[in-house]
């Protein structure tokens, strides 16, 4: 190899290193963020189901008369 060619392939080994740390610290925060998103989906769905098991947060449907009448 030549020293032009020898250093052609440093420096685009060196761009695609900072582009694989970009990448990494990019799917490390992606992963936080689904795993906290996680968690939340699941206490909402608790918190429906407590709200359901409860009788409470009822949802009055269209053709039903409300409770007062």
């Amino acid at each position: 190899m030549t020293t032009e060619r020898l250093l052609a392939a440093e420096e685009q080994l060196a761009h695609l290193s900072r582009a694989v740390e970009d990448l990494s610290h990019i799917v490390t925060a992606q992963a936080d963020e689904i795993d906290l998103l996680t968690r939340r989906v699941a206490m909402l769905l608790e918190h429906a189901r407590d709200r359901q098991d409860t009788g409470s947060g009822a949802v009055v449907l269209g053709d039903e008369r409300p409770p007062h009448w």
